[in-house]
């Protein structure tokens, strides 16, 4: 299946879902190059909520540019198959080898407003990141490491913490909220 298919076959959870999956088909029909930072306007990104097998914990980075703690993720960097790309920057930001795909397909969209900021010594205009959230597990005696360009602490926080770690308001009542409601209609 390819993105475009993807999103128009995911279900929306609520109101925001609804209306950033229109805009995310609208935005793949009005541009070519969705995948790569070549589009500054916006580009499609990638993200995991990682989950400990009791789904108690999440494993979250503190983001050197958000100053945060955040859930893990990144560009698509041209790769179509974003599932692959959650993965991929999981395992690079936090070093875990052993990943197990909780929900086939996509667990949340949202399209993310990203201020401008300066990122390896040059400036990066303000844009937006239509993501894609993958759920995710590792076992939480996984090993973990920092990515040190990219995260200056790597670790696990209860469900319940993750409002009280991360300072970024919109993501933790527009994002991380919907994230463990969802969860919980799982367990």
């Amino acid at each position: 299946m390819n993105l475009k298919e993807e999103i128009e076959n995911y279900r929306p959870y609520n109101e925001q879902e609804e209306k950033d999956k229109q805009m995310m088909l609208q935005y793949l029909n009005t541009f070519d190059d969705v995948l790569t930072r070549k589009n500054e306007f916006g580009h499609f990104t990638a993200s995991a909520w990682v989950v400990n097998k009791e789904k108690t914990k999440v494993l979250m980075i503190y983001h050197n540019i958000y100053k945060s703690w955040a859930w893990t993720g990144g560009h698509a960097d041209g790769e179509s198959n974003l599932l692959n790309t959650a993965i991929r920057e999981l395992k690079e930001e936090t070093g875990v080898e052993n990943v197990k795909i909780l929900k086939d397909g996509i667990f949340s969209l949202e399209i993310l407003c990203v201020n401008g900021h300066i990122k390896n010594n040059k400036y990066v205009s303000s844009h937006v990141h239509l993501n894609l959230t993958y759920l995710l597990e590792v076992d939480e005696k996984e090993v973990v490491r920092m990515k040190e360009d990219e995260n200056s602490g790597v670790k696990w926080i209860k469900i319940e913490d993750v409002a009280k770690v991360s300072n970024e308001k919109w993501i933790i009542e527009n994002v991380y909220k919907k994230l463990n409601e969802k969860l919980s209609k799982l367990v």
